[in-house]
């Protein structure tokens, strides 16, 4: 008798092994083995078999195709998306829970419905009436709409063979499953095997797919990581879900540029593009101590951000520094180089850096705006609101451009921004008056 094959799978990464290990190489979760059976095996040898009978070209041989897009009725959303929605592309929307990852999906679905095309929504989770009552809120009644309430793959298969959809959603991919693999919805090979039968779908038809994943306590998307590596497009919703605003970011587009984010407001009739997003995330009116005034880049779009601070004297041994929305690494440099350069002690005070909106700074361009709102707070000097502060610092205490100043400049002026300190003149005109700030030092001086 031939002996029996073992074969683990990690149910965090699909990591395969013959033999069990108590934490996965591959990911580092601990426990996550699970013995597969001769069925899976066969799935998961199914599924990393590339053979294929195609024959490699040269690549001056092969002809462009033209991207097609068509308007998800949602501006921000098609902003993420690099212009609209491609025809065969697979997506996947992440975020935590209550953040509006339906709520968006359903309100999106019936816009497309209402241009004569078919868009077909599945659900695992919720049943059809109570999508009902939430389409009722939304408005997305539609003749073009349809519900199916189901977690089997083959019934949504049935229904794509019965009427052409342009459109599909499926909420969420860890409640689906395939009668034809024996695990539970949402183990590694579930979602695997079904990733790529959507996938094929989404080529096969010309549909458009969007996929709703929950994420776990860590903020990455459940199940294994090829999962991201399938699909076409990935995006994350940020943000409380206690807030109003939300963020949509794109962290993979095949299509578009992947830096691109969204904003979107939770209302009463759903989750719908924030109008006027250039004062959203600071106040123009008050003019308080320890806050200043930056634009950051996110994709091709400038955004104005308050960056608050607050310094007071420690009643502890070791001071605290603490930053929400900013890199704390980056602030206990930025507070080395005060005290090193500009000789202020603030080895006895507590500095707490705040960044409103809930946007996080993943660039420098906010390091001078960092500065000056310290430096506000520590000598309780309020700073005006029409001045904002472009620039990165260095270690040496040299403050260097970033890319896209003019898109900078030009969003602060219709803004009704008068002063910007920068590091050198823009090359294009602009009614903001700048003062040039090339060192640090040179910041106590402007005060």
């Amino acid at each position: 008798m031939s002996k029996k094959k073992i074969l683990f799978e990690c149910q965090h990464c699909g990591l395969t092994t013959p033999r069990w290990m108590g934490k996965c190489t591959n990911c580092g979760a601990w426990d996550s083995f699970v013995e597969l059976n001769e069925q899976q095996q066969e799935v998961v040898k199914h599924a990393k078999s590339t053979s294929s009978s195609a024959k490699a070209i040269s690549i001056n041989d092969i002809e462009e195709e033209e991207i097609f897009r068509f308007s998800s009725g949602n501006p921000e959303l098609d902003t993420v998306l690099g212009g609209g929605v491609v025809p065969g592309s697979l997506t996947l929307i992440g975020g935590s829970p209550g953040v509006g990852k339906s709520t968006l999906l359903l309100k999106v679905g019936g816009d497309i419905a209402s241009s004569g095309q078919n868009v077909l929504y599945v659900s695992g989770e919720e049943s059809s009436s109570q999508i009902k009552l939430r389409a009722n809120r939304l408005r997305a009644n539609q003749s073009s709409l349809y519900l199916l309430s189901e977690i089997r793959l083959e019934q949504v298969l049935v229904e794509l063979e019965h009427r052409e959809y342009d459109f599909l959603i499926i909420d969420s991919i860890q409640t689906l499953y395939s009668e034809n693999i024996a695990s539970a919805p949402g183990s590694v090979t579930q979602v695997r095997q079904i990733t790529f039968e959507l996938m094929r779908i989404a080529k096969d038809k010309n549909i458009a797919i969007f996929i709703i994943g929950h994420i776990t306590k860590e903020g990455s998307i459940a199940g294994p990581r090829v999962l991201e590596h399938m699909v076409d497009t990935v995006l994350y919703f940020e943000g409380d879900s206690s807030q109003e605003l939300r963020i949509l970011r794109g962290f993979k587009n095949r299509f578009g540029p992947t830096s691109e984010i969204g904003v979107f407001e939770m209302r009463s009739d759903g989750l719908v593009s924030a109008t006027e997003i250039g004062s959203r995330f600071f106040n123009r009116d008050s003019e308080q101590a320890g806050s200043a005034l930056t634009v950051i880049m996110e994709g091709s779009r400038p955004i104005i951000l308050e960056v608050q601070a607050l310094v007071s004297e420690s009643h502890t041994a070791n001071s605290k520094r603490q930053a929400t929305g900013f890199d704390n690494n980056r602030l206990n440099m930025l507070l080395a180089l005060l005290e090193r350069k500009l000789e202020i002690p603030l080895s006895g005070y507590d500095v707490f850096i705040n960044v409103t909106g809930g946007i996080k700074i993943s660039e420098t361009s906010a390091d001078l705006a960092v500065l000056a709102a310290i430096i506000s707070s520590f000598r309780n000097r309020a700073i005006s609101k029409k001045t904002i502060f472009i620039g990165e610092v260095t270690l040496v205490g040299d403050v260097r451009e970033v890319y896209g100043m003019d898109a900078r400049l030009k969003e602060a002026n219709m803004q009704n921004i008068t002063k910007a300190l920068v590091c050198k003149k823009p090359l294009e005109k602009t009614n903001i008056k700048t003062f040039i700030v090339d060192e640090v030092t040179k910041l106590l001086e402007w005060y």
